[in-house]
């Protein structure tokens, strides 16, 4: 039996209330999701998001149905959701390549505590999507997987590092999606994918069978089509693994509530919001003046709303961001110590994958992730870094606390997402890319971006918002009163054997 209904644009809710009214399976959603894949991602358009699909989501279904058939309830507040996971994240007995071609063979053994918690509460992890050889670039650019597409111009890049969870949850390929977020990697494919996707304060999520980069920054999170969705998955997600020291942060969340909850009664009315202006782009580059625009009208009508805007400088704001960046100081000792604890991966560590040319050769922080000392204490420069970033905490919380704000926001990345000829080109490499990501990764803050609209150009820009440490809660809240303002997410023109916008 198929599916009588669209699963374009579902969500959560609307999944759980077809499940209810006996108007759907779980068999029968994720096998509509599967034949997207296969229409949509594999031939069609060819997104090439999904890396791997998973043998076994339809036996998973099958038993969700039989529990529901015999409890006449749904097993979790995820029950019958089905979810694309970043090929970062361990998935017992589905490929975790972590994107290189070294690793195309591995497949572990059993779940990372983030898949544990996901599959607990009633998930179907469909299968892994595409990313960069070891979450190293803002692009696509894989050797695994080549380039992935943008839904919305198949001749631009849905950004990186989770380039496919990006693109999949945007075309529809999934019902939510998880992605790791070190300097943006969630929110910037989220923000040229017209998404919602959350980064949390570093702890509050296992990072335990993830790849690192950056372990202090490092976290994984959702990335979604709706605000709800997102606090469906935090409120799963978030928790204590013993595995995982960091997340001994779960104690700040100390009757905090849930996310559903917060994001349910979520309004831009009276809350002070500081646009933050020097991480606005140039309005002399057409390129980034067509993003301000569509930000700028974000803005006003958070304004007419209710909201009130006040301007925010933070002084030194870009030199704090460039000088507490720590991938070339730091990255190459967390990410060689990841492997040499798991050496069932194929690698011992990233100097060999490097030694042999077995990366993409458009990786520029790879490369000189690589390049960088085997002990950050090795680097003179290394304490200055880190004290400089609690440095870069008291200006900007600081600001936060002299002007009353609930968050501050700005664009998540000054441009909007680039072609893939400027990326295998050359003209735009990680290192010279403008995001704005970078700063509440660095800050340790937790963000999340909401679609903002689109350039005349039909791409989408996403607008960020930032509040404090473990302010997750007033987040959520925050960006669901934006999204209910903006109401700007659409899906992709998308047919299986057509294109959408190719320019």
């Amino acid at each position: 039996m198929s599916l009588s209904w669209n699963i374009e644009e579902a969500t959560i809710a609307s999944v759980h209330a077809a499940y209810r009214e006996g108007r759907a399976t779980v068999r029968e959603v994720v096998q509509a999701y599967l034949d997207r894949i296969e229409a949509l991602d594999a031939a069609g358009p060819g997104l090439n998001s999904v890396v791997t699909v998973s043998a076994t989501a339809l036996e998973e279904a099958d038993a969700l149905d039989l529990k529901y058939a015999a409890r006449g309830e749904l097993s979790g507040p995820l029950h019958g959701v089905p979810v694309l996971v970043k090929d970062q994240v361990a998935t017992g007995g589905l490929r975790t390549t972590y994107g290189n071609r070294c690793t195309a063979e591995h497949v572990p053994v059993e779940d990372a505590p983030a898949i544990a918690r996901l599959r607990a509460a009633g998930a179907v992890i469909l299968g892994k999507t595409t990313m960069p050889d070891f979450a190293t670039s803002w692009f696509s650019t894989s050797s695994v997987s080549g380039v992935t597409k943008n839904p919305y111009a198949l001749s631009r890049d849905p950004g990186g590092s989770s380039s496919g969870t990006g693109a999949a949850i945007a075309a529809n390929l999934a019902l939510v999606g998880i992605g790791e977020d070190t300097g943006g990697s969630i929110r910037l494919p989220a923000s040229f994918c017209s998404l919602v996707g959350v980064r949390v304060t570093p702890g509050l999520i296992s990072r335990q069978g993830m790849s690192p980069l950056v372990v202090p920054q490092d976290t994984a999170g959702p990335m979604t089509r709706t605000v709800a969705d997102a606090a469906a998955v935090l409120d799963v997600l978030v928790g204590f693994d013993p595995g995982d020291d960091y997340t001994a942060a779960v104690r700040h969340r100390r009757g905090a509530g849930s996310f559903a909850e917060a994001a349910a009664g979520g309004s831009v009315r009276g809350r002070r919001l500081g646009v933050l202006r020097g991480a606005f782009g140039d309005d002399a580059d057409p390129e980034a003046a067509a993003v301000n625009r569509v930000v700028e009208a974000a803005l006003e009508r958070l304004a007419a709303a209710g909201a009130e805007l006040v301007d925010v400088e933070v002084p030194g704001l870009m030199d704090y961001v460039g000088f507490t960046s720590l991938y070339f100081t730091r990255s190459r000792q967390d990410m060689n110590a990841f492997f040499a604890a798991h050496p069932e991966t194929g690698i011992s560590s990233v100097d060999e994958v490097r030694a042999r040319g077995d990366h993409d050769p458009h990786l520029d922080l790879f490369e000189g992730i690589t390049d960088g000392p085997e002990d950050p204490r090795t680097d003179p420069e290394y304490l200055d870094r880190v004290l400089a970033r609690e440095e870069f905490v008291r200006a900007v919380q600081g600001r936060f606390v002299e002007l009353d704000l609930d968050a501050m926001v700005f664009p998540d990345v000054q441009l909007a997402a680039p072609t893939h000829e400027d990326v295998l080109g050359g003209r735009w490499t990680c290192l010279t890319y403008p995001t704005n990501t970078v700063i509440a990764s660095q800050l340790h803050f937790p963000a999340a971006t909401v679609p903002a609209g689109f350039t005349d150009g039909d791409l989408p820009v996403g607008l960020e918002i930032m509040t404090s440490g473990f302010e997750e809660t007033d987040l959520l809240a925050l960006a669901r009163g934006v999204e209910e303002v903006l109401d700007a997410r659409r899906a992709p023109r998308l047919e299986a054997g057509a294109d959408p916008l190719t320019a």
